[in-house]
Order: structure tokens, then sequence, then C-alpha cells
């Protein structure tokens, strides 16, 4: 028997790898841990850019990815 993922749980299932692939990526690119990284990214509106953009994130390189990000929560507030 085969099961077939429908094209919104294979969506789902992306946004998830790439949101898990790119956290500690920030993480490593910007000396925090894991936690820190989440919180920061929650703070200054980096994880919503992430789930809303992760297409189009997910397409750049990660340096580019990462530095996007980056922008946004700087623009927020964030000082790093």
């Amino acid at each position: 028997m085969v099961f077939w993922k429908s094209k919104l749980e294979s969506e789902v299932s992306d946004k998830v790898a790439y949101v898990t692939y790119i956290i500690p990526q920030f993480a490593a690119a910007y000396k925090m841990n894991f936690p820190q990284a989440y919180q920061y990214l929650k703070k200054y509106g980096g994880l919503d850019y992430i789930f809303k953009n992760w297409w189009a994130l997910h397409t750049d390189s990660d340096y580019w990815a990462l530095r996007s990000i980056y922008d946004i929560c700087y623009q927020n507030g964030g000082l790093r």
C-alpha cells in the first residue's frame, strides 16, 4: 500500500524542515545558542518573517536568508 502526501501536508512538512534548519544556522551565524536565537527571533519579528516568507528564503543562499532575517529583527529593535 502506498501513501501519498497531499500538497498541503507536503508544504507543511517542507516549512517545518526549513524552520528547524534555519534557526540553528541563525544561532551559529550570530554566535547565540539555540534558545537565545529562538527568543531573539520571536521578540524581534524574525520568527514571523520566517514563517511568512519561508518559501522565498529557502531559495536564497544561507548567507542572504540569514541576512534578511537579521535585517528584519534589526528594523524591529533587535541589536546584536
